[in-house]
């Protein structure tokens, strides 16, 4: 038995609840991991609430994609990884199918990867979902060159810093956006090159300042709703704007119509692109190593709960004020 988080309902972080369940053993493909540290997700709030792009199936559901621990068991047929090793798992299944939050855990064995030589647990849970998802869509994707301007909203997420960082090693120029004017400050530090405090719907105006007029070659845009119009102003011609979430809670238009048909493009992206397909995650893999190593990259964490404040975690990770990752430790 092992302590594990579910929930019997939808709704608020109050239906989360702590209970010990059977584990089991890993079969095919599989690997059982001891969970040391539990990367959160704001995918893991909507899947709760039931506002996730997949419905929960099934109760009671459990939660989590993204953790670092040690590798305590194998089941048939995995053999790359060996008793102890510290790994990372990273967001590649269904919250229907597999869950972290929790001591122990079995998920696939192609969602892990060994974790490198320095990177302690918080980081390890910290540190992959964000830089894979925004080397995926920005490098492997939008195919980011050296002096391309990428403007990037809600950049005091986790994925926000990791992609000013990611921007910054390709030689590109990040324009962090940001509703708080506290943060301004800590997405500088981060390397951001200019910060814009807006709105939601008053992005475009300065992005053409900053670029005389040119607009971005890239918006990277984790927030959706009505601002896309605003958005797409600032793209520049044959630019891209990428939707990687959809933090507004409102119907996204199509702006392309509105906007005259601009030499404009429009495309959605999941981490799933990256984390599913085993040649582009073993790119993304190297690359992040290679940024942690030089110091390029590093974990960016802005609080630590235990797995029994887990309500509190998801309440504060609904509040949103958090700059990084909030992450989840099962130790006492």
């Amino acid at each position: 038995m092992t302590t594990t988080v579910r929930f019997h309902e939808l709704g608020g972080p109050q239906v989360l609840r702590l209970e010990d369940v059977e584990t089991g053993e890993p079969g095919p493909g599989e690997l059982l991991v001891r969970v040391e540290a539990i990367g959160l997700n704001r995918a893991e709030a909507l899947f709760r609430a039931g506002d996730y792009i997949e419905p929960v199936k099934a109760f009671p559901a459990r939660l989590g994609a993204e953790a670092a621990g040690t590798v305590e068991a194998a089941g048939p047929g995995v053999t790359a990884f060996s008793w102890g090793e510290p790994v990372s798992v990273v967001p590649a299944f269904s919250m229907n199918d597999y869950g972290v939050y929790a001591e122990k855990a079995i998920v696939p064995a192609a969602a892990v990867l060994k974790r490198p030589e320095g990177l302690d647990a918080v980081g390890g849970a910290a540190v992959w979902m964000p830089y894979l998802t925004a080397y995926g869509a920005l490098v492997e994707v939008a195919g980011m060159r050296a002096g391309d301007t990428v403007v990037l909203t809600a950049a005091s997420s986790s994925v926000g810093l990791a992609a000013i960082r990611v921007a910054v090693r390709a030689g590109a120029r990040p324009i962090a956006v940001t509703r708080s004017p506290g943060k301004k400050d800590a997405l500088l530090e981060a390397g951001a090159a200019e910060v814009i405090v807006s709105r939601g719907d008053d992005v475009a105006a300065p992005v053409l300042d900053l670029t005389g007029g040119r607009g971005a070659e890239l918006v990277f845009d984790a927030v959706a709703g009505p601002g896309v119009i605003d958005l797409a102003r600032a793209v520049a011609p044959g630019g891209t704007l990428i939707e990687y979430g959809a933090l507004s809670g409102r119907t996204t238009p199509y702006p392309g119509f509105e906007l005259g048909m601009p030499a404009l493009n429009m495309r959605t992206y999941t981490l799933y692109e990256t984390t599913r397909d085993p040649a582009r995650l073993r790119r993304a893999e190297a690359f992040v190593a290679s940024g942690l190593r030089s110091g390029a990259f590093a974990p960016a964490v802005d609080r630590v709960f235990g797995l029994r404040e887990i309500v509190e975690a998801h309440r504060y990770m609904e509040a949103g004020s958090q700059v990084g990752k909030i992450v989840v430790t099962t130790g006492d």
